[in-house]
């Protein structure tokens, strides 16, 4: 683990929180329903952010997980979504997911009505989720890219019903979007199917840090 142990995760402001994933996040943009932000510390400066916040996709996620308290999760409360991760290339190897497990730990203690949390990965900008699998989430969706559309500007931006922006001649990125799933209360389950990893490269959804790589590919390249 190395220098990773080292790091300090505790909440920070949201205008800092901002203003550093705008500095070094891959799309330059933040979620304006991000409530909650984690500030990632090592020597004593900011070098990471991860933003938690309700789900961007309100109609569709609240039926995917099964909680103690009533069947189907039907409460806003009880499940939020990272919505924004942003590092820079100070913090050493495995902070990420180190970083991840702290806030999560954080989540637990001063919020334990959260049974779950919800995210996606952008596999036609950014990676395929190596950073949630390394911290226990689980597969549950790998979708050809429907919603990251790149104007006729050159402005890259995520199309949706209540969108300020002019598709007109806009192109969708080639890609996919992977939706993972972590359940931090024990008794909750999932009410989708859990798809293994390697249904990852069988559909060709493979990307690591804006290259298209396979997961095989990758593990090679480790042994």
């Amino acid at each position: 683990m190395g220098r990773a142990k080292e790091i300090i995760v505790k909440v920070i402001p949201a205008k800092i929180a901002n203003q550093f994933v705008k500095n070094h996040h891959y799309s330059g943009k933040v979620v304006n329903l991000s409530n909650l932000h984690f500030g990632a510390f090592l020597d004593s400066k900011l070098h990471g952010v991860m933003s938690f916040g309700p789900p961007m996709d309100k109609r569709n996620v609240l039926n995917l997980v099964k909680t103690c308290n009533n069947g189907f999760n039907e409460k806003w409360n009880e499940m939020l979504e990272l919505n924004r991760m942003a590092f820079d290339d100070y913090l050493p190897k495995y902070s990420e997911s180190r970083c991840i497990a702290i806030a999560i730990r954080l989540i637990k203690k001063n919020a334990p009505q959260v049974k779950w949390i919800l995210s996606y990965s952008d596999a036609s900008q950014c990676g395929d989720g190596t950073i949630y699998r390394a911290s226990g989430f689980k597969l549950t969706q790998i979708n050809k890219n429907s919603t990251i559309y790149k104007l006729t500007n050159g402005e890259i931006v995520a199309k949706r019903g209540d969108s300020k922006y002019n598709f007109e001649g806009a192109k969708a990125l080639k890609g996919f979007q992977n939706r993972y799933i972590l359940l931090i209360d024990k008794k909750a389950e999932l009410n989708v199917s859990e798809i293994p990893f390697k249904k990852i490269d069988e559909m060709g959804a493979g990307m690591y840090k804006g290259e298209k790589i396979t997961l095989s590919e990758r593990n090679r390249a480790q042994q």
